[in-house]
This record gives C-alpha cells, structure tokens and sequence, in this order.
C-alpha cells in the first residue's frame, strides 16, 4: 500500500484544510494514493517550490503504521517482514529496540536497555524477531 504526502521544506505536513502544516504526520493529513494524485495538488498549491512529495512507510514513519509505538524514533530496519526501530520512550531515558509486525500490527519493546543508539546497533546481529 502507497502513501504520498506533501511535506514542507520545514518538515510538517499538509493539513486537510490546504494551508497549514502538521509536525507529525496522522490521519488529518492530506494523503495521495499516487504520486500523480499528490503531484495535481502540488500544482495548484502557492509557494509550491517550498513543498515536496514525499511516500510514507513503514520504515520511514513507523508511528503511522504502528499507533503503539511510543517515544522517539533514532533508527528503522526492514528485517523478514518487521520493522525493528531504535527508541528512546522519552528524552534522557535509555534506548530500546522495538519490533513491529507489519502482518498482526504488534509491538513488542525488548526488556534490554543501551545507553545510546550506536550501542543498540551491535545488538541486531544476535536478536530474535518473533513477537
């Protein structure tokens, strides 16, 4: 399934309403089942050098898909059909790796903590990706 968006050069994203920009993309934002779709509205749109088109996936907004993750997103991968994130729950706190099912929409958050994102990276190598 193919997501487009129109995302400022600022970073938001377009709102339903045509004129203002979200932080965080979520149902309220305008959505394109196809770039040719996106890209009708873009022309039609002020100032639209200052917006690109933009897919949205799994991997690069995993919020989106996965309304139970929570925290900040530092990392995504794709491994056999999940999508395993580096997360911080809440600013300060220690890193995490979350494991997303794109089939059953599950989110398991392993009990393991990092003191930082590189360290999480070394991790990967000896993880089990059931949930």
């Amino acid at each position: 399934m193919e997501i487009f968006a129109l995302q400022s050069i600022a970073g938001g994203f377009l709102d339903e309403d045509l004129k203002n920009f979200n932080k965080f993309f979520d149902d309220w934002c305008v959505q394109f089942e196809s770039m040719e779709d996106a890209q009708c509205i873009l022309d039609t749109l002020e100032k639209c050098e200052q917006i690109k088109i933009v897919e949205i996936t799994p991997l690069s907004y995993p919020k989106y898909f996965f309304p139970k993750l929570q925290g900040i997103i530092h990392a995504t991968r794709e491994y056999e059909g999940k999508i395993i994130c580096i997360v911080e729950p809440q600013m300060g706190m220690s890193f995490r790796i979350a494991i997303c099912d794109l089939e059953t929409k599950k989110v398991r958050v392993l009990s393991s903590r990092y003191k930082s994102a590189l360290s999480v990276e070394g991790a990967f190598a000896n993880l089990s990706f059931d949930v």
